[in-house]
């Protein structure tokens, strides 16, 4: 998840880090273990949020970075389209994003994002159909399937 905002493996890690870190620290504040996973995706996407704004910056993804992950580049996956996704995700605010990884990526259902991320449900549709719309439009601007 980290990752997928900052698109640095250093910046990644030094979250992961500081993110172990604060679920040590607070733990405590933890009051149901069945939601650590959601607990520790808020953290992470916060701590991935707050280095976004401090470096105030949109990193864009290395050569180097590409080369450490060949394994994923090797698999029966449509790259130009995994890169179409990724730069569309680019393209959204960052609640859209945040929505829309939850959603669509770690399988959220809309119920468990309002909680998540403190909306209302309607609030938290509302922005997925948004985002999606955005897609769209994306897609046939950039007539990404040649049609």
């Amino acid at each position: 998840m980290a990752f997928t905002y900052v698109k640095n493996s250093e910046d990644a890690l030094d979250i992961v880090q500081d993110v172990a870190y604060k679920c040590l620290k607070n733990i405590d504040t933890l009051k149901e273990k069945k939601y650590f996973k959601t607990w520790l995706l808020k953290i992470t996407i916060n701590c991935s949020l707050d280095l976004l704004r401090r470096s105030n910056k949109i990193v864009a993804i290395e050569s180097t970075d590409l080369e450490k992950h060949q394994d994923i580049l090797n698999t029966k996956v449509d790259v130009p389209l995994m890169l179409s996704l990724n730069d569309i995700l680019e393209k959204l605010n960052e609640t859209e994003k945040t929505v829309i990884l939850l959603k669509y990526f770690q399988e959220y259902t809309f119920q468990e994002i309002s909680l998540f991320m403190s909306l209302p449900l309607s609030t938290v549709k509302t922005i997925t159909y948004r985002a999606l719309g955005k897609f769209k439009q994306y897609i046939k601007k950039e007539d990404i399937y040649g049609a």
